[in-house]
């Protein structure tokens, strides 16, 4: 039986597409305006400014000094708009995600 003979053989069927993943979680994206992925204790919350504060919606690269240069001029004033999103952010500080919104307060 030569090399052509085996790929021959067998019924010839038409692929069948793969069956979509059974996943109950809703997919989200930075631009997504759903923002469930935000908090897991409270996945609907979602940052809310008052008069005296900013919305910032965090990027990829951003660190919370980053955010601070930009928003205040001083990357060590981090520890203003980490203790207004503590609940947020978590207990580690380095770790943010994007999309999140913080709320920045102004000085």
């Amino acid at each position: 039986m030569g090399l052509m003979d085996f790929f021959k053989k067998g019924k010839e069927e038409p692929a069948k597409p793969a069956a979509a993943p059974k996943s109950t979680q809703k997919a989200t994206t930075p631009g997504n305006s759903d923002h469930t992925f935000l908090n897991k204790s409270e996945p609907n919350k979602a940052a809310t400014a008052m008069p005296d504060q900013d919305i910032y919606t965090v990027k990829s690269g951003d660190s919370l000094s980053k955010i601070a240069k930009q928003h205040y001029g001083d990357a060590n004033d981090w520890k203003r708009i980490y203790e207004a999103n503590k609940e947020l952010i978590g207990p580690n500080a380095d770790l943010i995600h994007p999309g999140q919104r913080f709320v920045i307060p102004r000085k």
